[in-house]
């Protein structure tokens, strides 16, 4: 590897300051890219001007002028200052200018060409210009200046006795040429290449003659593709004022045209701490040159850190491109110049100092453009680098490989990125990028499963990916008095035909386990991607992996093809600090959070990441409640930091589950990872609460409910976990051995998830404990939480459940539910009356409490954090990719209109599912909340539009399927449930996204409404209004929804169909810059 010495000469005033910040810019490119360049860089102070008098009694001394001869570049601050020179001596009558040395080392350097570009370090510095924005706005010019020429080294004599004086202006032809030949170097290094405006004097000048002649010639024998143009320098210099971008190019001159041209120029950009310049003296890596700011060295400030350093900063710059061919370089500086000094508007961080309008130091103007230029820098190594990582056998990334950073990511885009299939450099992955990602674990109920055999059977019964990678548990519909009905026998019937057809290992009989209940706790690892067709799959999010629920025909997809495909969702992070109260548990804590952030706002749409010290207080069942519902609360995903307590918990599985401890993988959050928003929860403050019917996010203090009467209460469901029905439990006990009764009303049930917690129950003594408080103890299933199976609550009965969801008809058709947590259900069951825990809480023995739910009692492996290692094969990259035209699709029809949330148990409830057809399923469309619908569906009314939120709750895949059995043919919401907008377009159903209020307005019941697909727009009352509708989202319709892709490219459907969605993006640009484009003068 090549050192390279750079001469610094800090020089006088406030010389050192910028040029100590210059320094650290160009060490950072040292060190970020020698090994890109083969190449390093030393620095070596040297002394002069005014501070070099001082020390050695010149300006230049010897050593200074020898080092920057033997140098690779020079880089200069300032010199001179009202000091010097010092006064006249009888020894020093005549002593040394600081300006001398500058004058001095030029001609020794033999620096014959000084250059110095006119431009605006950033776009919104347009408007600080002395002249008129409007003037100045396209400016864009470099003054290449003859250096060591002209009048300034002709022959000169001063005033004599006769009071004349005169000086010379001496030019030859090789001096002209080889001012003119760097300069049309310059031009050249543009495209198309810059032209090239020669200013003289040519009618009064012989000088100026001789000038325009070499120049002509020079031009057009060496570089003739360079345009030439001459103009008198009176000339250039009214149009600098009048028209400055009408010298746009290389404005080309002599020695003192130059001097005077360029020092006017410097004044358009607005001060002069911007501009850099370079003296050179000759072309290419072999010369040498000197750069410096245009400013002088501004003793009033010096020493105060308030000097701009762009100047100086951008001089490196230049230094990189002239002295080393280092163009990428230093381009990357003038960005992050650009980015550190441009307003917000303009995509900038606004850093400015004083003259600029700012109050930033010369150490932060420094330390900003230092961090941006480190990304600039970075993309320069993903451009060198990027093809020359390794891989190990699989085609997996190996983290250690790179040689240049990703971008900061969040947990939940680590573990999507980790479980990506062909993704390209730089190999991270961003919210809104589409990305192909394998799947660890597809899980599904006998409901769902059903659901899903309908596209099993449509594609023919293709076998699945992985046998011992489906978890099919048989618990929405079941309960052991209705099983020999025929409509749970043939859901159980189904299941178990499809466990030995492809040998399931993982299928749960009936009032086995819930879905999310013993797959959480015997099989879900750190850093695993899983996909269930249930919305509360993100429960296993609990243990630090991105689980999310999906619909049937979604989830069938990985479980055939081992992949399915994700646009990146934002991340929102909720940090938890402080430490609960005894017995505050999950449950408490999301209805806390619900209650504070409310449903789908910060979290909708997006992948809720638990984070903060408070998680050391939490139990992987706490986590389990909260990763839960963070369905409820609008997330895709709620996924918790894995940590020493998800090990120790992970290392208590025993016996079979024993084989599902290895495998897991630990992944931190990279510092500088962006969130969509960060929010605070202080788990000190978190008390009892109630979620109130029929909101999730209607959530009262339990004081404030106190005493309303229950008809029932329920303990059970996936989101109570085993610590919260010992918790709950311990409650009832507490409660008797004090003499509590429970009265004789009301149905009071406890339902646990699993037979194994069933089965610990038993054995810690709580099952009597429940019965003797008056509760049924129910098989494990879903019972009152869906309210389909045994276990309905009656029309206008009042509940109190430890369920997740409190929604319309959700228990029971008619029902009006409320949520709360096991602790607080077991408190108002006594007198069924809803009831504050808290007393109750404060008399268990919490000896026993820790005994009971042993936490933390077995000691996992030490956790070892890892970086993701994606598979970087190309997405797409397959025989069988080809070419597909977007369709030119139009849609016309009148409008029903509903509101926001509007959510899928009211879209086809679900007593009617699975269905036999879409057609079966839209005879039920809406059937409780609006009965009308599929009749003026019937009469053209096909077209829903709503606002927020469409298709929230359940992941059922069916509502869609129901909106396009009934005939709907288009969908317009301000936004969808992350789910229900999944199974939409896997579904084949056009959804698309209006933000517009005005369209809102004009939107109403039974307006006709015209809508173009291909271009984006629908009309409504003659007004046009955008619309958001992917490239993938388009390509899933286009191709029939999945089934259809499928039959097609089989399990390269999702590789197959980003690819062309890319494509189609790709085109789309293409067409919009050429319309932008169309009417500039190339």
């Amino acid at each position: 590897m090549k050192t390279e010495t750079i001469v610094l000469l800090k020089g006088d005033g406030i010389g050192p300051e910028i040029v100590t910040e210059a320094q650290k810019v160009l060490q950072l490119v040292s060190d970020a890219r020698k090994e890109a360049n083969d190449m390093e860089f030393e620095f070596k102070d040297e002394l002069i001007g005014g501070i070099a008098i001082d020390q050695t009694g010149s300006p230049l001394p010897e050593q200074t002028l020898n080092s920057c001869l033997n140098a690779s570049a020079v880089l200069l601050g300032a010199v001179g200052g009202p000091q010097w020179p010092r006064p006249a001596t009888p020894e020093n009558p005549h002593p040394p200018r600081p300006e001398q040395g500058l004058l001095d080392i030029r001609k020794k350097m033999n620096l014959f060409c000084n250059i110095r570009p006119c431009i605006f370090p950033c776009e919104s510095l347009k408007s600080k210009s002395p002249l008129k924005e409007e003037i100045v706005k396209d400016t864009e010019f470099i003054v290449v200046r003859e250096l060591t020429g002209g009048a300034y080294f002709g022959k000169r004599e001063e005033e004599n006795a006769e009071g004349v004086a005169y000086d010379t202006i001496i030019y030859s032809v090789p001096e002209v040429q080889r001012i003119t030949r760097i300069a049309a170097q310059l031009a050249l290094a543009h495209n198309p290449p810059y032209p090239i405006i020669s200013i003289d004097k040519a009618n009064v000048l012989a000088s100026s003659r001789l000038w325009r002649r070499v120049v002509t010639e020079t031009i057009q024998k060496e570089f003739p593709t360079v345009k030439l143009q001459h103009q008198l320098v009176d000339s250039a210099a009214m149009i600098m004022v009048k028209n400055p971008s009408a010298l746009n190019g290389v404005l080309l001159t002599e020695n003192m045209f130059g001097d005077i041209l360029s020092d006017e120029s410097s004044v358009i950009p607005g001060s002069l701490g911007l501009l850099p310049s370079a003296s050179l003296n000759g072309w290419g890596k072999e010369s040498n040159g000197l750069y410096e700011p245009i400013h002088g060295s501004a003793p009033e400030i010096a020493g105060q850190n308030i000097a701009n350093p762009i100047g100086t900063i951008l001089s490196a710059a230049m230094l990189l491109r002239y002295s080393f061919g280092l163009e990428r370089e230093a381009k990357a500086i003038e960005k992050a110049v650009a980015k550190v000094l441009d307003d917000e508007e303009h995509g900038g961080l606004n850093v400015r100092t004083k003259e600029l309008g700012g109050n930033a130091t010369t150490t932060e103007i420094g330390d900003a453009i230092r961090k941006a230029l480190a990304d600039e820098l970075n993309q320069l190594n993903i451009e060198d680098f990027a093809d020359k990582v390794e891989v190990d056998s699989t085609g997996h990334l190996i983290p250690s490989s790179l040689k240049f950073k990703r971008r900061p990511m969040t947990l939940c885009e680590k573990i999507i990125c980790n479980s990506a299939v062909g993704l390209p450099a730089p190999y991270d992955v961003k919210p809104g990028d589409m990305v192909c990602v394998k799947v660890d674990w597809t899980i599904a109920s006998e409901l769902t499963w059903k659901g899903m055999e309908k596209t099993y059977n449509a594609m023919n019964r293709p076998g699945v990916n992985r046998n011992d990678r489906f978890w099919l548990a048989i618990d929405h519909t079941v309960d052991p008095s209705i099983n020999h009905l025929p409509k749970p026998q043939g859901l159980i019937k189904a299941s178990r035909d499809f466990q030995k057809e492809v040998g399931i290992k993982d299928l749960h009989g009936p009032n086995e386990t819930i879905l999310h209940t013993d797959f959480y706790r015997y099989r879900a690892l750190p850093g695993q991607m899983i996909c269930g067709a249930d919305s509360h799959s993100c429960s296993a999010g609990a243990l630090g992996n991105f689980a999310v629920g999906l619909g049937a025909a979604d989830v069938l997809m990985p479980l055939v093809t081992g992949e399915t495909w994700f646009k990146v969702p934002e991340t929102c992070e909720i940090r938890f600090v402080g430490k609960p109260k005894f017995g505050i548990t999950g449950k408490d804590i999301i209805i806390h959070v619900l209650g504070e952030l409310k449903r789908n706002t910060v979290g909708f749409e997006r992948a809720c990441e638990w984070t903060g010290p408070g998680l050391k207080y939490l139990s992987c069942d706490d986590r389990f409640a909260i990763a839960n519902m963070s369905t409820e609360f609008g997330g895709i995903a709620g996924v918790f930091q894995a940590d020493e307590i998800t090990a120790n918990f992970i290392a208590k599985r025993s016996g079979d589950n024993a084989n599902y401890k290895d495998g897991a993988i630990y992944f931190r959050a990279d510092e500088g990872a962006q969130y969509s928003s960060s929010h605070i929860i202080d788990l000190s403050k978190v008390e009892p609460s109630v979620c109130k019917y029929p909101a999730p996010d209607n959530v009262f203090p339990v004081g404030e409910m106190a005493g309303t009467p229950l008809d029932g209460v329920f303990i059970g469901a996936c989101t109570t976990a085993e610590e919260e029905l010992i918790l709950a439990g311990l409650v009832l006990e507490a409660g008797l051995k004090k003499g509590y009764v429970p009265v004789c009303k009301g149905t009071r049930k406890v339902t646990p998830g699993s037979a194994s917690i069933l089965a610990r129950l038993r054995e810690l003594g709580l099952i009597d404990v429940y019965e003797k408080a008056g509760f049924k103890v129910g098989a494990p299933g879903c019972s009152y939480c869906l309210g389909i199976a045994a276990d309905r609550a009656g029309e206008g009965e009042v509940w109190l459940s430890s369920q997740n969801r409190n929604f319309k008809n959700r228990m029971g058709k008619g029902s009006i539910g409320n949520v709360a947590s096991a602790s607080c259900v077991a408190a108002s069951s006594f007198d069924m009356k809803i009831t504050d825990p808290t007393e109750l809480l404060e008399s268990i023995d919490k000896e026993k409490w820790e005994k009971f739910r042993q936490f933390n009692v077995v000691k996992g492996e030490d956790i070892v954090i890892s970086e993701p290692a994606p598979i970087i094969a190309r997405a797409g990259d397959s025989s069988n990719v080809d070419k597909v035209e977007s369709k030119k699709v139009t849609i016309q029809g009148k409008i029903q209109r509903f509101e926001d949330h509007i959510d899928t148990d009211a879209i086809i409830p679900a007593e009617f599912m699975p269905g036999t057809s879409d057609e079966d399923l839209g005879t039920h469309c809406f059937q409780y909340v609006r009965p009308e619908f599929r009749e003026k569906v019937k009469n053209g009314s096909t077209i829903v539009v709503a606002g927020v939120g469409f298709g929230s709750g359940s992941s059922r895949e069916e509502a869609p399927r129901a909106l396009k059995g009934s005939g709907v043919k288009c969908v317009i919401a301000k936004s969808y449930a992350f789910i229900y907008g999944r199974n939409q377009y896997n579904m084949a159903l056009y959804g698309i996204i209006i933000n517009d209020d005005a369209f809102y307005e004009i939107a109403t019941e039974d307006k006709e409404i015209f809508i173009d697909i291909a271009n984006r727009y629908v009309e409504i009352e003659g007004k046009k209004f955008p619309f958001q509708l992917s490239s993938m989202e388009e390509k899933l319709i286009e191709g029939g929804g999945v089934t259809e892709l499928y039959s097609k490219y089989k399990n390269e459907l999702f590789r197959v169909t980003i690819k062309h969605a890319l494509d189609a993006d790709n085109e789309r640009a293409c067409k919009k810059a050429c319309l932008e484009n169309d009417n500039l003068n190339w």
